[in-house]
């Protein structure tokens, strides 16, 4: 009976979307909810599975941590892009790596909570809501205001849409930035320095990787308007994680809205959790029913397809 790996299903709800026990008698499953401590403890606890179901860059498939499992034999993660996972290695150890499909959508749909959150202060209203007090801040309206965009691929596209939909200026840069989709959607192009300086809002849409690692550091935080407002969604290290909090801490830029995190899941001791300019979310730009649908359902088709010799949605 091959054993299976259910990793990092820090909710517990993969069997709310998938019957495991219809498979029961062709596999042993075991889900792992809490993340491991560090890679050893990660290869102690997975060392008898042939086959890991894993939500991307959750738990990293390091090349340590693949040649150490001896006994695996396939990976298939959430979505059909996963940086967390070596490639190569799994490749010389003739692993097998599979993927799933992934709505798109629920990320520009977080990235707008967290755009409006911070405009209207949503963090230090609830909070004093629920202390007995009313109307302690004063907001900002979105009409009229500059939405800059790192990237304008699918993400985004969808959230320059909607910026356009609140009446705002949209620009957006990034190395590859495509002028048909710029003028498509009536989007200024612009260079880095011009992005940032001219900003309001300004929201990360592009992947991670050295490409983009330190986009935003203490340089452009300090460029940044002292109003203006930075969203992350997309991947931690885009952001100097420390200089973004040094900025935040001295009032250099009004707030950040932030779903991604260097360490995850973050610290309680962290210090963007005790900031009150810092509208904090726990990498939930995915999660959502929809797309735990799509991922624990296409996960269990991958690994049918596998252990039939036909896998599907390979990434290479």
């Amino acid at each position: 009976m091959l054993k299976v790996a259910i990793l990092d299903d820090y909710q517990n709800v993969s069997q709310q979307f998938v019957d495991l026990e219809k498979l029961s008698g062709k596999y042993e499953f075991k889900i792992f909810s809490d993340p491991f401590i560090d890679e050893a403890d990660t290869i102690d606890q997975l060392a008898d599975f042939e086959a890991l179901l894993i939500m991307r860059e959750r738990t990293p498939m390091t090349k340590n941590l693949i040649d150490s499992l001896s006994k695996l034999k396939f990976i298939i993660t959430s979505g059909l892009r996963n940086r967390s996972i070596d490639l190569e290695a799994a490749k010389k150890r003739k692993v097998i790596v599979c993927g799933t499909d992934s709505n798109i959508h629920p990320t520009p749909e977080l990235t707008w909570a967290l755009i409006l959150g911070l405009a209207r202060n949503f963090k230090e209203e609830i909070d004093n809501m629920y202390q007995g007090y009313w109307q302690t801040t004063i907001g900002v309206e979105l009409k009229g205001k500059i939405l800059g965009l790192i990237g304008l691929g699918r993400v985004g596209s969808q959230v320059a849409k909607i910026g356009k939909a609140f009446g705002m200026q949209v620009m957006a840069w990034s190395e590859n930035l495509n002028l048909d989709t710029c003028k498509k959607l009536d989007v200024l192009p612009s260079s880095k320095e011009d992005l940032i300086k001219s900003s309001d809002f300004l929201s990360i849409h592009v992947q991670g990787g050295e490409r983009y690692k330190d986009c935003i550091t203490i340089k452009e935080l300090d460029k940044m308007k002292k109003t203006a407002f930075l969203i992350n969604t997309s991947r931690a290290p885009i952001i100097n994680e420390d200089d973004l909090i040094i900025a935040l801490s001295t009032n250099e830029i009004a707030g950040a809205g932030l779903d991604v995190y260097e360490k995850e899941p973050l610290p309680e001791n962290n210090k963007l959790r005790f900031l009150p300019n810092a509208l904090l979310t726990p990498h939930i730009g995915y999660v959502t029913a929809e797309n735990y649908s799509i991922y624990y359902n296409q996960m269990i088709e991958a690994l049918e397809s596998c252990v039939n010799g036909k896998p599907i949605r390979i990434i290479e």
